[in-house]
């Protein structure tokens, strides 16, 4: 049998095949050797190694081994010493029985080269066999008047050696009746036979007592005696007679058991027992009367058992004829067995690379195997095929050994494995065959770069995502198998916006899923470009790239953001004038946002959402602009608070309110008189309630504010400053409106002040507090303001001069003159 299935490189093979076909293209000389039978086991045959070409030390490492079919192992190699020696004790007679040359052939593989040595060793005879007679004793009959001359056969002796060691003659032992005669049979074989030499008397003599002795011609001399009684019988004139001396008969191996194969005939003219003959096989070997049976009364042969061609192809026996006097006549018999196709042809795989490389050049020897036919001519002709598709060829070696070849390169994406059928038929008729399978595994080389299932990805992720979110999977196929297919995935190294990618976005290198690494803006990241890199294990390793676009999509996170009108830093409120005389559609303001989102969350739509007096101002949708709705009554409040709220399209959405201070008057000294009236509703629902009190207040600050005028008059004519104070107002009263509204988007505010005024002088609850928050006027230039500055610091000068002359003049109006001060100490801090 094969030994175990080994893994052939690429190279090996192919070095292989060429070695065959420039030394198989003849057959290469046997090797010979000759050794003597019946030696120790481990015994010298011969030098193997220096006959192959090798060195003793070699035979392992080029795997050398013995290959033979079916026959045990007569012989063994020895590693060590590099020679052929005898696997046990050989006996030649055992092996080839009386052939005269003992030939014994077997092959030997030098594995590494897939390369089949003949070797033949003939096995030498010795003298270890005595010739041997079937019968310690053996009785012959001879009539008391047979003739002088009379030959009488004798049994003859078997010798298992050869040549000068087998049987070489008889002797007889002395005696004056009979003397001793050999015949050469057609076989070789000696066959003595007494010759009468005197007249018998069985009156005197009836018997006579002979010993037989047999000699080989070996060194020394072997032999081997059996006693021969002759017995005289009374007179018995006529012997048998066989109607042929030899029979033959041919008959094929498949006959059943119990056929007759032939009658054998003898006639003896004698009457009474004299004449009534019995057939019997004389000196037959074991084999013979284990196979055949010879009826003693009709001298039918039949079997006994099945005949087999591959064993034994003719059978030689001999039979004779005694009649009842002792007389006698013998016959040969040669049985003839024909051979019939009744053995199915055998193949025996010596060596087979379990897999070769897929690049391996056409030529590759994967196997080598024998085939062998147990039958004979046509029915032991073989023919060996494989299947046409296949890329593998068929080529005759030596002896019956064939080599399996590839024809072409092989591919192993396409197929990865064989199952190469091998059928080995015969010639006969019927033909027999066999099949055989080889499994054979295509190695995978790294000649394929991972593959992407697509040319580019692109997918989408929201922003304001969770950190180490999964964001996307890559898949890429590589048609190589084991470390080759192993993908492992990266990204390409780039930068963006001055950072890494790798600070942006992770990758799986086993899975190919991406990672966020952190949470994206869209106002600052609108998408990135990776490439991704698929890379095999191979070696060297292969890989492959593609482009993946990662959009970020916007979310509504953003609330819009309202750049006009801005609110002042001292935490004062803007006013935007509208005068009285105002046409409906007439523009007060604009409300002016943005929305850093994109898309439709970055639609803005603008809408009124409280006003104080419903229906008198109108939003423009989408501009944003503040207009009159109807003309202005007279009996229009002087301040109107309007909400306008400005809402983006998201989902959900999302909106910024701004509140509008609104003042209808036509002047700015209409504004400074009405100041209190600016106060906004802390509670937008109660209108009437915030018109009783401005109107409150109104009408509180205008007598408080008639008082300041008296004292301040009264103190500046006492100063006699009065021109200054009349120079002030007229300065003041000089600048038009639009001075103070839209100027270089500068705004001036309108100070605050409140008023503390307690009603008695003793009592210290009845009294009003109307605190007043901050107003702005809109865009009042730089000039306006510079210029307004004297003015308000020579009133606060004089005020606070005027308070206290106040105060002195009449004590009686202490508790009004402490409101004075509060008021005039509060009143130029907030117009400064």
């Amino acid at each position: 049998m094969a030994d175990p299935l080994r893994v052939w490189g690429c190279g090996e093979l192919l070095l292989l095949f060429l070695l065959l076909g420039s030394q198989w293209g003849a057959r290469a000389g046997q090797i010979r050797y000759s050794v003597r039978e019946e030696l120790d086991k481990g015994s010298f045959v011969g030098n193997i190694a220096k006959d192959l070409g090798l060195q003793p030390g070699e035979l392992a490492d080029r795997g050398v081994r013995i290959v033979s079919r079916g026959r045990m192992q007569l012989f063994t190699l020895n590693p060590g010493s590099g020679s052929l020696v005898t696997a046990g004790r050989i006996d030649r007679e055992e092996l080839c029985a009386q052939n005269a040359r003992c030939l014994v052939s077997f092959n030997i593989l030098v594995e590494n080269k897939m390369k089949i040595y003949g070797i033949e060793v003939e096995i030498t005879d010795i003298n270890d066999n005595f010739p041997r007679f079937r019968d310690e004793e053996v009785k012959v009959k001879v009539n008391e008047n047979a003739a002088t001359g009379t030959r009488l056969v004798l049994p003859f002796a078997r010798d298992a050696d050869v040549g000068v060691n087998s049987l070489q003659s008889y002797q007889l032992s002395s005696n004056v009746h009979f003397s001793l005669d050999e015949k050469n049979g057609s076989d070789g074989q000696k066959y003595p036979e007494l010759v009468l030499e005197q007249p018998l008397d069985r009156e005197k003599v009836s018997v006579h007592d002979l010993l037989l002795t047999a000699l080989d011609g070996g060194d020394p001399i072997l032999s081997s005696t059996t006693h021969v009684r002759v017995v005289v019988l009374d007179a018995n004139d006529n012997a048998p007679q066989f109607t042929r001396s030899e029979y033959r008969v041919s008959v094929p191996e498949n006959i059943p058991v119990g056929t007759r194969l032939l009658t054998l005939t003898a006639t003896d003219p004698d009457e009474g027992i004299n004449g009534k003959l019995t057939y019997a096989f004389r000196n037959e070997e074991d084999k013979i009367s284990e196979t055949f049976q010879l009826d003693s009364n009709l001298g039918e042969i039949s079997t006994v058992q099945s005949l087999d061609y591959e064993e034994s192809r003719f059978y030689l026996m001999e039979v004779v004829a005694q009649d009842g006097g002792a007389l006698l006549a013998s016959a040969k018999v040669v049985v003839t067995v024909q051979d019939v196709n009744d053995n199915v042809p055998e193949m025996i795989l010596t060596s087979l690379a379990s897999s070769i490389s897929e690049d391996c050049l056409p030529g590759t020897v994967i196997a080598l195997f024998s085939v062998h036919d147990g039958d004979s001519g046509d029915n032991g002709e073989i023919a060996c095929s494989i299947p046409r598709n296949l890329p593998f060829k068929l080529e005759k070696s030596v002896d019956n050994y064939y080599h399996l070849l590839t024809t072409k390169t092989l591919d192993r994406e396409n197929i990865s494995d064989y199952n190469i059928t091998i059928t080995v038929i015969d010639h006969g008729n019927p033909p027999l065959s066999t099949e055989n399978h080889i499994s054979l595994k295509v190695a995978d080389i790294n000649d394929n770069p991972p593959i992407f299932s697509h040319t580019s990805y692109s997918t989408y992720i929201p922003e304001n995502n969770p950190r180490g979110i999964s964001i996307f999977s890559v898949t890429a196929h590589d048609p190589d198998s084991g470390n080759n297919a192993q993908v492992t995935y990266s990204l390409a190294k780039d930068v963006f916006q001055g950072m890494p990618l790798s600070s942006y976005v992770s990758i799986n290198s086993d899975t190919g899923v991406l990672y966020a690494l952190g949470s994206f803006d869209y106002e600052q990241v609108t998408d990135l470009q990776l490439w991704v890199t698929a890379s095999d294990s191979g070696d060297p390793p292969l890989s492959s790239n593609v482009s993946l676009s990662l959009f970020v999509l916007d979310r509504n996170d953003n609330a819009p953001e309202i750049l006009y009108p801005t609110l002042p830093t001292d935490g004062s409120t803007g006013v935007e004038l509208a005068p009285r005389s105002a046409e409906p559609g007439y523009l007060v303001t604009k409300v002016v946002a943005v929305d850093r989102d994109s898309g439709q969350n970055a639609w803005l739509s603008y809408r009124l959402l409280k006003a104080s007096e419903p229906g008198l101002f109108s939003v423009g949708l989408h501009t944003g602009e503040v207009r009159t709705a109807r003309a202005l009554l007279d009996r229009d409040a002087l301040k109107q608070s309007l909400v306008v709220a400005v809402q983006d399209h998201g989902q959900p959405p999302l909106s910024a309110t701004v509140t509008l201070t609104v003042a209808i008057a036509n002047s700015i000294p209409d504004v400074l008189a009405d100041l209190g009236s600016l106060e906004p509703s802390a509670n937008p629902n109660n209108s009437d309630l915030t018109l009783y009190l401005v109107v409150a207040v109104a009408a509180v600050s205008c007598i408080f504010l008639a008082f300041v005028i008296m004292l301040l008059a009264l103190r500046l004519r006492r100063w006699h400053t009065s021109h200054l104070l009349q120079a002030s107002r007229d300065r003041l009263t000089s600048v038009p409106p639009s001075h103070l509204v839209g100027v270089d988007r500068m705004q001036a505010f309108l100070q605050t002040y409140s008023h503390e005024i307690s009603l008695t002088a003793d009592s210290g609850k009845s009294h009003l507090i109307f605190p007043q928050p901050n107003y702005v006027d809109t865009l009042i230039s730089h000039e306006s303001c510079e210029k307004s500055e004297p003015l308000l610091v020579s009133e606060k000068i004089n005020a606070n001069e005027e308070e206290l002359e106040a105060v002195q003049e009449s004590p009686s109006d202490r508790g009004i003159g402490r409101s004075v001060h509060s008021l005039s100490s509060s009143l130029p801090q907030r117009f400064l």
